[in-house]
Parts: structure tokens; sequence; C-alpha cells
């Protein structure tokens, strides 16, 4: 069936082949590597994600993220590596994965005459123990759409549909492929508490996004991918503190700020002009050296401002395209 792929409820397989134990990784990857027209798309990219967590992987664009998870969701063939999903191969045990997992794929597609409540009703039959869709439906803004066929809803309203889609079978994990793409920003706020709601319930989340506010707030860990590589791994905390400048100060000064004494600030690592403000990245140190420049030099800093950097410094500084 087009759209997101059928899911299931772990919790109630019973098969010892489908078991994973609780102390181990749920999603494991290893060495993959994807090539198309011989051109490598994913090279050697490894990461493991423990039960519970909310993973991201973020990247820019042509990164190799969304054929990562594909991958994952046994959906593409690698062409080298391992991945285990609960301890299964996606590949070889493709039907007991759809069991355990479920997606929201970055394109999708339904029957054009498919109404909201026949999607959710459908994918809710299909599952021996699904989800009530009705609160989903609601939580996700689709109660006034549940008559509304698949063709006429917005293309926000068709991503709202296909997370709860992801999300009606109970799934043990869940892919979520930028999902928040063509939400306003309340829809979105109010999808990030939905995935918070869901990990609080023990699913584990595998969050593909460009949004870096999305995965500074939603991930425990982050993957970013450059070039088909992992080019780094940590917390988003972690990645932040690996930016240039862990701390921004700006300010404009009463005065011209002397070049050299400027160059010669301790731990600083950016500096920039625009429009007589001064920008400068760097640590604490730096912050104390600079306010102690100003008061030496008797020049005042207009609108003052001190701040941590944020993901989208880390995810500059570390990519390259």
């Amino acid at each position: 069936m087009p759209g997101t792929r059928p899911v299931g409820d772990a919790r109630r397989m019973t098969t010892a082949s489908t078991r994973t134990t609780a102390s181990g990784p749920v999603v494991e990857v290893s060495g993959l590597r994807k090539s198309y027209g011989g051109r490598t798309v994913v090279d050697g990219v490894s990461f493991a994600v423990e039960e519970g967590e909310i993973f991201g992987i973020l990247g820019p664009n042509g990164a190799g993220k969304t054929t990562t998870v594909e991958c994952v969701e046994g959906l593409r063939l690698p062409d080298a590596g391992r991945i285990r999903v609960a301890g299964l191969d996606p590949v070889a045990d493709h039907e007991a994965v759809t069991r355990v997992l479920g997606a929201q794929l970055q394109e999708s597609e339904l029957q054009p005459k498919l109404t909201v409540r026949e999607a959710l009703q459908l994918y809710a039959a299909l599952y021996p123990s699904p989800a009530d869709w009705r609160p989903l439906a609601e939580r996700l803004g689709l109660t006034g759409q549940l008559a509304t066929r698949f063709a006429q809803l917005s293309g926000g309203q068709k991503q709202r549909l296909f997370i709860a889609l992801a999300l009606v079978g109970n799934p043990r994990i869940v892919v979520l492929d930028e999902l928040t793409t063509g939400l306003d920003p309340r829809a979105r706020r109010d999808t990030w508490q939905l995935i918070e709601d869901v990990r609080a319930r023990g699913v584990t989340v595998l969050l593909v996004t460009h949004f870096m506010e999305e995965a500074q707030r939603l991930c425990d860990r982050i993957a970013l991918i450059d070039n088909g590589r992992i080019a780094a791994l940590d917390t988003p905390r972690g990645l932040i503190g690996r930016a240039a400048g862990c701390t921004v100060i700006s300010f404009t000064p009463s005065e011209p700020l002397d070049d050299e004494e400027v160059a010669a600030l301790p731990a600083l690592a950016s500096v920039e002009h625009k429009d007589g403000r001064i920008t400068l990245g760097g640590t604490d140190e730096t912050v104390n050296a600079v306010i102690s420049l100003l008061a030496r030099r008797r020049i005042t800093a207009h609108q003052l401002r001190v701040t941590d950097a944020t993901l989208d410094d880390a995810f500059l500084d570390l990519t390259t395209t």
C-alpha cells in the first residue's frame, strides 16, 4: 500500500526471533555504504540507537540522511554494511521488521478519494491492538478533516495524516523523516510535544530533520552526516560545545576598537563587523576580556548581548556543504 508502511506492537510478539535484549541498542548501523550510478551517497555510516531514545540525523541536503533511514526501514538494499532493527535484518526479516517499526516517509501518497477517517480506520484495522486513532487525529489537528478526501488536503494536513498513520499501530520504533515540513509554527510545536509524549510511552524515535531548533529541542543525541559520512555524533549540547565560538558576544561600541587588541583577545574564535556592530565568538574568558578592554578604553557597549552558540553554529562549523 502506498504511503506509510504498516507498523505493529512489538510488545505483543512472542516469537524468539523478534525479541531483543533490553540493554542493547534497538537500532544498529555499522559500515553502511550505498551508491547510485557510481556516486557514493552513504560512505561507511555507523551509529547505534538505544531503546527509548530520540536519535536525530541531521545534515545538509543531499548528505545521505534519507538514504540511510530507508536502508534502516528495509526500503533500500545496502551495498555494504550491517543493519539490525530490534535484532532483525531489515531486508532478510522485512516482514518481521514492519511489525516493530513505523515510518513517516519524506514523500508519501494515498488514494486520492480516500478520506482521512477511512485512512485511519484502514491502517488501524491492520493491527491486532492498534492505538485509538480518534485522540491521535485530534492531537494532530485532523478532527475537522475526517471527512475530507486525501486529494483535497493541504500539504501540512497530509503531513499530519502520515504522522498519525505511522503511530496508529503502536510501533516500538518510529522513523520520522522531515516530520514537520509544511507545518505552521504552532502545529510544529504541537507535533514536537506529541513526539515527546510518544517517547515517554517507551517508543524509540529516529528523527531526520533539517530544522535545527527541532533537533535541539527533541533529540537526546544527533548524528551529523556530511557528504555521506558521520561528521560528528554527540548530544545537542556536545555538538554546540564543538562550535568555533560556543559563547557569542555582540555590541555596538561608542568608539572604534583597535583591531589588534580585538585579535589578541583570549580564546577568540571569530570576529564579524557589520553596520558598526561587532560580533565575537569565543568562551566566557573572551567575554571577560572584552568587558575589561572596554572598561580600560572607556568605551560604552551599546545593546550588549551575550548568548550561547546554537546548533546552527555547530552545523555550520562541522559541515562543508
